[in-house]
């Protein structure tokens, strides 16, 4: 689990790890702004099954595109789940189009304005492994 490089919020990156956790998952929390190359690293490192990209503000569209691009870009990581949810923009509204620039650069799946029911059922669908956050 992983928040965005330019986003400092800790409160949502903490509420998705325990959601994980009481859901069976091991969790390995890399914070706040963690630069895409450590997330990247640790990826690679962990071979986690799920890699969840959390964004509160709303900068999620920008640094979302540009860590996808750097994590499939890696061929370890090509049948990773990687979703990404939370604040896209900064507009306050949805927008299917970021959703479907996200979805076409790799992300499995796009939790547009941090859709948690449709975030527990695909966690759910899932073995308990290892998720990097």
């Amino acid at each position: 689990m992983t928040g965005t490089s330019s986003d400092s919020h800790t409160w949502n990156l903490v509420f998705l790890q325990l959601l994980l956790e009481e859901m069976g998952h091991t969790v390995a929390n890399l914070g706040p702004c963690p630069p895409d190359e450590l997330v990247v690293e640790n990826a690679i490192d962990v071979q986690p099954g799920l890699i969840v990209v959390s964004s509160v503000n709303g900068h999620g569209f920008n640094d979302g595109l540009r860590l996808i691009r750097a994590l499939r870009a890696r061929p370890e990581l090509a049948l990773t789940t990687i979703v990404i949810g939370g604040k896209l923009s900064t507009d306050g509204l949805r927008n299917v189009g970021l959703v479907r620039q996200l979805t076409a650069a790799g992300y499995d799946r796009v939790f547009d304005d941090g859709d948690l029911a449709e975030f527990q059922v695909l966690a759910a669908a899932r073995v308990p492994a290892r998720a990097v956050s």
